[in-house]
């Protein structure tokens, strides 16, 4: 998310610079490095955020607690039973029940864009996943 915010802060600070450094006081290019410092020193602040982020999912995933350790595969089964019925046991269930003539009340249907967040937000991660195995950087 840090990543998304580097380009306006950046921006915000240049403008500030702009403001409290007029033109006299300094040269466009001193002015140019001090914003590409800025934008750097931005950009590894977000570097370091991810990181960390990094280190702690290295420790969960270390864990033999499965409280710990299974909650990412925990929300990959829900994502992915709640994907397949959307997609596969509901369409089959109505065709079944419009077919036999049963009456029954509507079935339950999920908000797919939520779903769809954390499905590809998660398939985003194993897709990482496959790229570490391709480099040969797995663990098995």
């Amino acid at each position: 998310m840090w990543n998304l915010l580097i380009g306006p802060i950046s921006e915000v600070v240049n403008t500030v610079l702009k403001r409290i450094l007029p033109p006299e006081k300094m040269s466009e290019s001193e002015r140019a490095n001090l914003e590409a410092q800025v934008t750097m020193e931005l950009a590894k602040q977000d570097w370091q955020g991810v990181m960390g982020n990094l280190e702690i999912n290295k420790e969960e995933a270390k864990s033999t607690n499965w409280f710990v350790a299974g909650w990412r595969p925990a929300v990959g089964w829900v994502c992915a039973t709640a994907f397949a019925y959307h997609y596969i046991i509901q369409p089959l269930a109505l065709f079944v029940i419009i077919t036999t003539g049963v009456a029954l009340p509507p079935l339950p249907t999920f908000e797919m864009e939520s779903l769809m967040t954390v499905l590809l937000g998660m398939l985003g991660l194993g897709g990482l996943r496959t790229f570490e195995k391709y480099k040969e950087v797995s663990r098995g």
